[in-house]
């Protein structure tokens, strides 16, 4: 098997992230998967800091 998963995801960005995302682009003049694999990559690592939903405590554990 591929080191790199080649499957199509597709993704909906607001229309205001979209823009911003264009612009990059073109300021780059980079694809839009580019810039979108980029903040991925450069971003993951603050995602993986948040808490997942098994983190957060239910209501009746608050009591």
């Amino acid at each position: 098997m591929s080191a790199t998963d080649k499957r199509k995801q597709s993704l909906y960005f607001p229309e205001s992230m979209l823009q911003d995302i264009q612009h990059e682009a073109a300021r780059l003049d980079r694809s839009l998967s580019w810039i979108v694999q980029r903040c991925v990559k450069l971003g993951l690592t603050e995602v993986r800091k948040l808490p997942s939903v098994n983190d957060v405590p239910d209501d009746d554990e608050l009591v």
